[in-house]
C-alpha cells in the first residue's frame, strides 16, 4: 500500500513538473531579435536572370548577386566603412545604389555593372539628398532623379546617365514644387506645388508645353497622383476631396475634375495602390482596418495571389518586385509572429522557392499574438490600437509597456514588430495606441489631432492606459512608457504630467523642444513648415502652448527614472540642447541614463550599438518595473 502511494506521489510530482515546463517561455536572446538580417531587400533583374540582395560583409550591408541559371552567388560590393543604403536595377543590367557617409553628412551614388561587377562612383552629395524617380525602358542607360544639390530647400529633377555619369538638368524647381510624378516613359507631366498650406496639382501635355494648374486644395484635402490611365489624358489618384475616407479615383488631367470612383472603403483610407507599369493597369489597393486588407482590380494578379495563398498559408503576402516579363516575382510573406520570408515565384512553371528567412532565429510558435483593441476616449471618440499579451499569461494584472508610435501623423499596424515581441517575450504586455491624428482612419479623425499635441492626443494615450487599468489588464503599479521621436515626446510628457501612471520612461531620439524642432528643421523640410504650424503649432502665435508642452521646460515635473538614447548625427536633434536637458535632470536628482552614440542617426545602424541598447532596455525595465511602495 505504501509502495503504491509513493508511486502515485512520484507520478503526480513528475506530471506537475512537466506541466510547469510546458508553460515555461524560453527567453529569446536579444541578438535574435535585433541582429542584422543575413539576406534581405531581395530584387530581381529586369531580364529575370539575376536575384540581388543585401548581406553583411565585415558588419556592413553589401550587395550580392545570384544567377538564377546556375545558382552561383557573388559578392558585388565590399564596403567596410558604411553599408549600402538602398539600391535599384536599371534596364541595362546596372544597379544604382547609395551610401550614407554619416560622419560627414554626405551621400554617395554609385553604379554597379553586373557583367563585370565593377563599381563606379557617380555623385558625391555633401549635405544633400537624392531620390530615384524613374527608370526608362526607352533609354535604359538613363534614370530620372530628384536632388537638392543646387538649393538645399528645393529638389530639382535631373537625367543621369549611369554609364557615362553625365548629369543633365531636366526640370529646375521654381521654389514651390514639392513632388514630381513621371509617367511610364519618364516624362514629368504632373507636379504638386505648395505655398505651405494650399496645394495645387499642375499638368502639361508634354515636355514642350508649360504646366497649368488643374486642382487646388487646402492641405487637408489630399490628391496623390498614381499613374495615367492610358486612355484620354486621365490619371488615377488617391483623393479625399469631398469625402472623409481616401478613395482611388480617376481624374481628367485637362480639367482636374473627378471622373469616377475606382474603389473606396467606408471603413478606412485607401493607403496604397499597386500599378503595373509594364501592362499599364491597376492591380490592387491596400488599406488597414484591424488588420491589413486588399482588394484586387486585375484578374491576372488576383490569380497569382490566390495561387500563392495556397502555397504559403496563414501569412500576409506581398509582391515586392518582378521582372519585365512579369513571369518571375519576388514575394515576401509575414504575420504578427513571423518576421517574414522571401520567395521567388515563377508563373510559367508555377514553381515557388524560398530565398531566405528575414530572421531564421525567430520561431513564430514562441511569440505572441498582436490583438486589435479599441476603447472610448474621455470625449467619446473611438480609439483603436493593439495589445500584445505575453505567451502563457492571462489577460489580467500584467506589467505593461505603453508604446506610442514615432510619427505624429503615422500609425501602428498589425504585423511583426521586433520591439513588441522582445518586450512580450520578457513578460510585458505591450500597448500601442493609434491616437487621434493617426493615419488611415479618415480626414475627420486626422484633423481631430490638429493642435492637439500635448492635448487630446496625449489624453488618448492616458485614457488608453486607464482603460487597461479599469479592465484589470494592467497592474497599475507596473506601467512603463517607451517611444522614439514623437513617441519619445509622448513618453516624457507622460512622466511629466501623469507621474502617477508610469514607473519609468525609455526615450529614443526624443523630441524635447518644439521651438528648436521647428527652427532647426532640415532645409528640405522648409516647404512643409506652414502646414506643420497649422497641424502642431506656430512658434510665434502658439508660443505659450508649445512652451507648456515641451519637456525641456518642465524638468521640475520629471521624477521617474529615464533611459535616453540618441544618435549624434540625427539631423532633427539639437544635441547641445539635449545634453543640457540631461544635465538639468541630473541636477534635480532625476535617475537618468543617457547614451549618445557617435556616427549614428536616429535609428542605430550599428549592430553592436543596437545590441547594447536593447540589453540596457531589458536591464532598465527589470530594475524599475518593481511594485511601487
Amino acid at each position: 500500500m505504501q509502495g503504491r502511494l509513493r508511486s502515485f506521489l512520484f507520478i503526480a510530482v513528475t506530471l506537475f513538473i512537466c506541466a510547469c515546463n510546458r508553460n515555461e517561455v524560453r527567453q529569446i536572446p536579444v541578438s535574435s531579435f535585433f541582429k542584422t538580417p543575413q539576406r534581405t531587400y531581395f530584387k530581381i533583374s529586369p531580364d529575370g536572370k539575376y536575384i540581388s540582395y543585401l548581406k553583411p560583409y565585415k558588419d556592413k550591408q553589401n550587395i550580392y548577386i545570384q544567377s538564377l541559371a546556375t545558382g552561383a552567388e557573388q559578392r558585388a560590393t565590399g564596403f567596410t566603412d558604411y553599408s549600402v543604403r538602398d539600391y535599384t536595377w536599371t534596364f541595362n543590367n546596372q544597379i544604382v545604389f547609395t551610401q550614407d557617409i554619416i560622419a560627414v553628412d554626405e551621400f554617395k551614388l554609385y553604379t554597379l555593372d553586373i557583367a563585370t561587377l565593377k563599381v563606379k562612383k557617380l555623385l558625391n552629395l555633401e549635405k544633400a539628398r537624392i531620390r530615384i524617380l524613374n527608370r526608362n525602358r526607352q533609354q535604359p542607360d538613363v534614370i530620372t532623379v530628384a536632388m537638392n544639390k543646387r538649393d538645399p530647400v528645393n529638389f530639382d529633377v535631373y537625367r543621369l546617365n549611369v554609364k557615362t555619369g553625365e548629369l543633365k538638368p531636366y526640370l529646375l524647381n521654381p521654389g514651390n514644387i514639392t513632388k514630381w510624378y513621371p509617367d511610364a516613359n519618364g516624362s514629368i507631366r504632373l507636379v504638386k506645388v505648395s505655398d505651405g498650406v494650399n496645394e495645387s496639382i499642375l499638368y502639361r501635355v508634354n515636355d514642350k508645353k508649360p504646366f497649368k494648374p488643374i486642382i487646388k486644395n487646402n492641405f487637408n484635402d489630399r490628391v496623390e497622383p498614381i499613374a495615367f490611365t492610358g486612355g484620354k489624358n486621365n490619371f488615377y489618384a488617391l483623393s479625399n476631396v469631398n469625402r472623409d475616407k481616401t478613395a482611388l479615383i480617376e481624374i481628367s488631367a485637362e480639367t482636374g475634375k473627378e471622373q469616377k470612383v475606382v474603389y473606396a472603403s467606408d471603413k478606412a483610407d485607401i493607403l496604397d495602390v499597386n500599378y503595373s507599369r509594364v501592362k499599364r493597369r491597376l492591380e490592387l489597393v491596400n488599406w488597414e482596418e484591424a488588420k491589413p486588407q486588399k482588394h484586387f482590380l486585375d484578374a491576372d494578379i488576383e490569380k497569382v495571389y490566390s495561387t500563392l495563398a495556397g502555397k504559403i498559408r496563414g501569412t500576409q503576402i506581398d509582391i515586392v518586385d518582378r521582372d519585365s516579363a512579369e513571369n518571375k516575382f519576388v514575394i515576401v510573406s509575414s504575420d504578427d509572429k513571423n518576421p517574414g520570408s522571401y520567395y521567388l515565384y515563377e508563373r510559367s512553371s508555377d514553381k515557388l522557392r524560398r530565398l531566405a528567412d528575414i530572421n531564421a532565429d525567430i520561431k513564430p510558435e514562441e511569440l505572441c499574438d498582436m490583438q486589435p483593441v479599441s476603447f472610448k476616449a474621455g470625449d467619446g471618440m473611438i480609439i483603436n490600437g493593439y495589445l500584445t499579451i505575453p505567451k502563457g499569461k492571462e489577460r489580467r494584472n500584467l506589467p505593461v509597456v505603453v508604446m506610442p508610435h514615432d510619427g505624429i501623423w503615422g500609425r501602428d499596424s498589425w504585423g511583426y514588430d521586433s520591439e513588441v515581441q522582445f518586450l512580450a517575450n520578457r513578460g510585458y504586455a505591450v500597448f500601442q495606441v493609434n491616437f487621434r491624428g493617426s493615419a488611415g482612419y479618415g480626414k475627420a479623425f486626422r484633423t481631430a489631432g490638429f493642435k492637439q499635441v500635448g492635448g487630446k492626443i496625449q489624453q488618448d494615450i492616458t485614457d488608453g492606459v486607464k482603460w487597461l487599468i479599469a479592465n484589470k489588464i494592467a497592474n497599475p503599479k507596473k506601467i512603463a512608457i517607451f517611444g522614439g521621436s514623437f513617441g519619445g515626446f509622448s513618453a516624457l510628457y507622460g512622466v511629466s504630467f501623469h507621474p502617477e501612471l508610469y514607473n519609468c520612461a525609455i526615450i529614443k531620439y526624443g523630441l524635447i523642444n518644439f521651438f528648436t524642432y521647428l527652427k532647426d528643421a532640415p532645409p528640405f523640410f522648409k516647404p512643409y513648415l506652414k502646414m506643420t504650424y497649422e497641424m502642431v503649432g506656430n512658434p510665434e502665435t502658439d508660443a505659450d502652448q508649445l512652451r507648456a508642452i515641451s519637456p525641456v521646460f518642465h524638468t521640475d515635473k520629471i521624477k521617474s527614472p529615464l533611459l535616453i538614447f540618441q544618435g549624434a548625427k540625427d539631423p532633427r536633434a539639437n544635441i547641445s540642447e539635449l545634453n543640457q536637458f540631461v544635465r538639468e535632470l541630473k541636477k534635480r536628482n532625476v535617475p537618468v541614463t543617457y547614451r549618445l552614440k557617435e556616427n549614428e542617426r536616429a535609428y542605430f545602424k550599428s549592430e553592436h550599438n543596437r545590441m547594447e541598447m536593447y540589453a540596457e532596455i531589458e536591464s532598465f525595465l527589470n530594475t524599475n518595473m518593481q511594485v511601487k511602495p
